[in-house]
């Protein structure tokens, strides 16, 4: 039994890096992407080879084993171990040279593979392997997994593109490698010499051979390439601490051919037909993976390949030459690089969307990325195809199918005796099916403990035996990786389902989509990683707060493993009491980017609200939830009493300010911001008596939401002009809820002489509840709103939302809260946004002309729920140009208010909306539909954000005026 205490401070009193044995920092690390799941010790984050040097002593003398860790986003399960974690991406993580002469840079293992991309791109380099994971994995892992990426074709693995390697043995010794018998460590070169015959003839010749050692690499003929030969070998030999890496020149200019063929067969019996045209990539995906298919092709299949070339012409020639080359379907040609990105998030996305079947049931990794010769890929294609039905398995296979690699999710069922069963036996008979095409058992991601135990199919047991004998000279002492390549776990142990509760969890939440079980809600994550994110691009929001913190237990992935270690109940004992778990999604912002963003859909804002809903449940809750989560409330009672002035100016007076967000758990950086003295209703009914009711248009019913009616009525009062202007009759819901339907025209409520009225109220989305797990009252709210919608409910007219959080919350939380209640889905579905109403509903309508630019953050929630595309069609029209940014503005409704959230809530600021708004030209209008990104923008830049409304009724204020004028 390890002393825990003992190493914990050992380590503590020689590294200089981060030392955590804490349960939040090993369950953060017990999975990486694969189906696999072991408990380590402990983590350390090094500074610098000499701390990893002194973290190898330490564990050898206590016989502890090390695993080596970069992103984490392995497929194999080689990223986790039961010893201690060295996690290289928080501090050696850096380019500590590059020269463009030489086209070589010096990396740390733990460098995203971005960062270098960015670094060599002013030089017009790049390094030439790409993983769909570029943006989270790290050079490191790469390194130990020789990985390739879609423009292996052109450019290799990543082996390819090493030149020397620094390691530490386990026993502590600093080794630099390369060719010529660089760095070898003593025993190798004797090793290689006793065995040259087997070494010659007995590795297949494929461009995707990545399983087992590359002892290969070692033969006098090929340079006796030692750091060659160190990669794929998945930690188990030597721990990484810098690399030289060969860089290549990049295009000046590309195009990408999208082929279309009439299905995936068709695709990978043309792949190889391409390459003596020397594209950069042939990728290829089916109909399956494809979420949806607009922008591609006609077909069932596709092809991305890639040229380059000095022009775009050049570039285009080449891809139009490939087309008439190839017997397509159909085709497209793209040059512009926002296009070519658009259709590339297509194929990278595969790697999540491929974890769900189109029935929406779970697919798994286990046999990801095997690769035979690519003249084979058909016929493999189809064999494998063949292997599945016979075991009653689907996937969809998708990959590089230039190389012959294939990766693809099945749905194995891995929750079961039988299931698990069924896994190892199609594993064993495709292993076999791969080599009888005379291919690899890895492609691209390592054999890790998926493969590493089918092996001898591969190689033969000799084979298998040389393996393991190189393994003792660099490692006699099986300290690093253990389990995996040599003397492997087997493949069905450690299986990271086995651990989860085999019934459904009690929870309030509907979780449709995933059969009612918030198990296989936090089964989503797989592990891609792609909330790891350090900058987004486009509209994409996830996943602000590990932008804002660096830190892996703020991003969604994980905050999901911790949500899988509670439900595990090995690590995180005290179920959703949990402390850790409740840490960890403080500062989740709710923004529910990873809604849309995550491949799988992971919805951690739900999850959030479910958790504080059970770990509140019984007890007091932080002064937050009571001052935001009742807001609805408090706004309510001041407007009933009319006590709004009242109240503004005793949040001026300074000491009452203070008092009052000490009390309310309000963070004291903040102004509370001040109430309208008329809310919108109030307008509303003050207008009765001169409201236009010209214009046969249809009927919308705009929704006085809680933010629209106490502190933004403007908004409101810009929205019912507009709307009228544009011909549609306005209406707000009811207030009163009827025992029976309205009568005459479905909008007038007659006097009550006979009971037909009970009770008033006024319509709440429940939204401030549910952000702050308060599940049981936004049911009470929600079901007080249909009752009063009803009428509405009879009628055909849609809900016109302007406040985008409660658009979402109508649209999702709602239905998913409330799943047995039919109006609650009814609801959802007539739920609008300004511009889908405008669009849909007065389409013949010509909006008036702004011309003038545009700055700004499209709404996380629109982003995520609502889609913004009706408003870029409305915002084109008027003349608004440019484009809004991505991410959150980090205020977040209740977050950026509570204490201890203000310097995330203003890093997150910092990400992309203030930056994007101090770029703009003066004259720009600044768009924010949410009432949280105008505050933000208010109280952290002086600035003025207004809501789409807002802007096209001044507008047609401005042509009154100028046509009256």
């Amino acid at each position: 039994m390890t002393d825990l205490s003992g190493l914990q401070a050992e380590l503590r009193g020689v590294v200089r890096g981060e030392v955590a044995f804490d349960t939040t920092a090993r369950a953060l690390v017990t999975m990486d992407a694969s189906n696999y799941r072991r408990v380590p010790l402990g983590v350390v984050a090094p500074r610098d080879a000499d701390d990893v040097a002194a973290v190898l002593g330490v564990c050898r003398a206590r016989e502890v084993p090390v695993v080596a860790r970069g992103g984490g986003t392995s497929i194999a399960g080689q990223a986790t171990g039961t010893g201690v974690v060295l996690d290289f991406t928080r501090y050696m993580n850096r380019v500590l040279d590059l020269d463009p002469g030489t086209r070589t840079a010096v990396v740390q293992p733990g460098l995203v593979l971005d960062r270098l991309q960015e670094a060599a791109a002013p030089h017009g380099l790049r390094f030439g392997p790409d993983p769909s994971t570029h943006s989270r994995c790290t050079l490191g892992g790469m390194i130990g997994n020789n990985s390739c990426g879609s423009h292996s074709v052109a450019w290799g693995t990543t082996a390819d593109s090493v030149r020397e390697l620094s390691v530490i043995t386990a026993r502590g010794e600093r080794l630099r490698l390369g060719q010529g018998w660089a760095g070898a460590p003593d025993g190798l070169r004797e090793l290689v010499d006793g065995g040259l015959a087997r070494l010659r003839t007995g590795f297949p010749e494929l461009p995707r051979r990545i399983s087992g050692y590359a002892l290969d690499a070692l033969l006098p003929e090929k340079g006796a390439d030692v750091a060659r030969s160190f990669c794929g070998s998945e930690g188990t030999l030597g721990v990484l601490t810098e690399a030289v890496v060969r860089l290549v020149e990049a295009p000046r200019a590309r195009a990408l051919a999208v082929l279309a063929y009439a299905d995936e067969g068709a695709a990978a019996e043309a792949a190889a037909g391409l390459l003596p045209h020397g594209p950069l990539t042939v990728e290829g995906m089916a109909a399956d993976l494809v979420r949806s298919a607009a922008g591609l092709p006609k077909g069932g299949a596709w092809l991305f390949v890639e040229t380059g070339g000095e022009t775009a012409e050049e570039a285009r020639a080449r891809a139009e030459a490939i087309v008439r080359a190839a017997d397509v379907v159909d085709a497209l040609v793209v040059t512009d690089p926002a296009g070519q990105r658009a259709l590339w998030r297509i194929r990278e996305d595969a790697s999540g969307t491929a974890t769900r079947m189109p029935d929406g049931s779970e697919a798994w990794p286990g046999w990801e990325d095997c690769a035979v010769p690519p003249a084979r890929l058909g016929a493999y294609l189809r064999d494998f195809r063949g292997l599945m039905s016979a075991h009653g398995l689907r996937g969809t296979p998708y990959g590089h199918f230039g190389d012959g690699c294939i990766h693809v999710r099945i749905d194995f069922d891995l929750l079961t005796p039988a299931g698990v069963g069924r896994f190892r036996r199609f594993s064993e008979e495709l292993a076999e099916l791969v080599v009888s095409h005379g291919g690899s058992l890895s492609g691209e991601h390592g054999d890790g403990q998926a493969r590493a135990e089918l092996l001898p199919k591969m190689y033969g047991e000799e084979m298998v035996a040389l393996f393991e004998r190189a393994k003792r000279v660099w490692d006699p002492d099986d300290l690093l990786n253990p389990g995996m390549l040599v003397r492997p776990d087997p493949l069905d142990a450690n299986l990271r389902f086995s651990v989860l509760p085999r019934e459904p969890v009690d929870v309030a939440f509907g979780y449709p989509a995933d059969g009612g079980d918030f198990s296989a809600a936090v089964r989503r994550c797989v592990g891609v990683a792609k909330c790891r994110t350090t900058q987004t691009s486009g509209p994409a929001v996830m996943c602000p707060s590990f932008r804002a913190t660096g830190q892996e237990q703020h991003s969604t992935r994980g905050r999901a493993r911790l949500l899988h270690e509670m439900l595990a109940g090995e690590l995180v004992t005290d179920g959703w009491r949990s402390t850790e778990v409740r840490d960890a999604l403080d500062l989740c912002l709710s923004c529910k980017g990873c809604r849309t963003d995550c491949p799988v859909g992971v919805d951690m804002a739900t999850y959030k609200a479910e958790f504080l809903h059970h770990h509140y449940a019984g007890r007091r809750r932080p002064a937050a939830h009571y001052s935001m989560g009742w807001l609805p409330v408090w706004l309510r009672w001041a407007a009933r009493t009319r006590t709004a002035r009242v109240a503004n100016a005793l949040v001026s007076v300074r000491p009452l300010a203070w008092a009052a967000k000490r009390l309310g758990g309000i963070a004291p950086e903040r102004r509370i911001p001040r109430l309208a003295t008329e809310p919108f209703t109030r307008w509303w009914e003050r207008r009765r008596g001169r409201r236009s009711a010209a214009g046969g248009g249809d009927v919308v019913v705009l929704w006085p939401d809680t933010f629209t009616e106490h502190l933004s009525p403007s908004v409101g009062r810009a929205a019912v002009r507009v709307l009228q202007a544009a011909g549609l009759r306005v209406a707000l819901p009811p207030t009163v809820h009827l025992e029976r339907p309205p009568v005459g025209d479905g909008r007038t409520v007659a006097l009550d002489p006979v009971g037909l009225l009970r009770g008033r109220g006024r319509v709440c989305c429940g939204l401030t509840y549910v952000s702050t797990g308060q599940l049981d009252r936004a049911r009470t709210v929600m079901r007080r709103t249909l009752d009063l919608m009803e009428p509405v409910l009879e009628t055909a007219a849609p809900v016109v939302v302007l406040e985008p959080s409660c658009a979402a919350a109508l649209r999702t939380d709602l239905p998913e809260l409330l799943p047995d209640d039919p109006r609650a889905r009814r609801l959802a579905d007539r739920v609008l946004t300004f511009a889908q109403a405008l669009e849909r509903h007065a389409p013949g309508w010509t909006p008036p002309r702004v011309d003038r630019p545009v700055t700004g953050q499209t709404h996380c929630h629109q982003h995520a729920v609502l889609g913004d595309a009706a408003d870029r069609r409305l915002r084109e029209a008027t003349g608004l140009t440019g484009e809004l940014t991505g991410g959150c503005c980090g205020l977040a409704g209740n977050f950026g208010f509570e204490a201890g959230h203000f310097e995330v809530s203003r890093a997150c600021a910092e990400d992309q909306l203030l930056p994007a708004v101090r770029r703009a030209p003066d004259d720009a209008v600044v768009l924010a539909d949410g009432f949280s990104c105008r505050t933000q923008l208010e109280q952290l830049a002086g600035v003025r954000g207004r809501h789409l409304a807002e802007v096209l009724a001044q507008a047609l204020a401005q042509e009154v005026g100028e046509q009256d004028g």
